[in-house]
């Protein structure tokens, strides 16, 4: 295959992404500074013991989504890609590395976006539900296997279990909120 195709590879779960997830934490505060909610770990490299492409997608929230362009320039020095809102409108997306060969995936919102909490959920529930986190593993494992290199498929794939798990957080924080669960 050539070089200038992408290729869908997951591996096991590795603890280092937690630190690497740290450190460009850190890098991400200095750049925004102030305009810093929170910053968070989410993906699949976020979830302990199942497997993912080995890129860390972090998610910053900020007060105004707005203010996140005059930072291009400064995530341009640290290796980042400004790819706009990129399908999702309210958030700024940002690649580091190439388009074929990716380290980090940064997702800026504004507080208060659903996307946030959406985000969030869905980590926090396949960490707290292993039996839910290892189907989602095996799925993904079964896509990167049958589309190596076509993501919109790979993500297709995803996309109905992702969709019946979101439905089943709905109830989940229904019952914590009412600390039934």
């Amino acid at each position: 295959m050539a070089e200038d195709v992408r290729t869908i590879r997951v591996v096991p779960h590795r603890e280092e992404w937690t630190a690497q997830f740290d450190i460009e934490a850190e890098k991400l505060k200095t750049i925004f500074g102030d305009q810093v909610i929170n910053i968070h770990h989410i993906g699949s490299t976020a979830i302990g013991g199942i497997v993912a492409k080995p890129i860390i997608d972090i998610l910053i929230e900020v007060k105004d989504i707005q203010a996140v362009n005059q930072h291009n320039s400064a995530m341009k020095e640290l290796g980042y890609i400004p790819k706009g809102e990129y399908g999702i409108p309210g958030r700024r997306f940002f690649i580091k590395g190439s388009e074929i060969n990716r380290t980090h995936h940064v997702h800026i919102f504004e507080n208060g976006d659903s996307q946030v909490s959406r985000h969030i959920n869905f980590r926090d529930y396949l960490n707290l539900h292993p039996d839910v986190a290892r189907a989602y593993s095996k799925l993904k494992q079964e896509l990167a296997e049958k589309y190596p290199h076509d993501i919109e498929s790979y993500m297709e794939g995803k996309s109905k279990f992702i969709e019946e798990v979101e439905m089943k957080i709905v109830i989940w924080k229904k019952f914590i909120e009412k600390d039934l669960f």
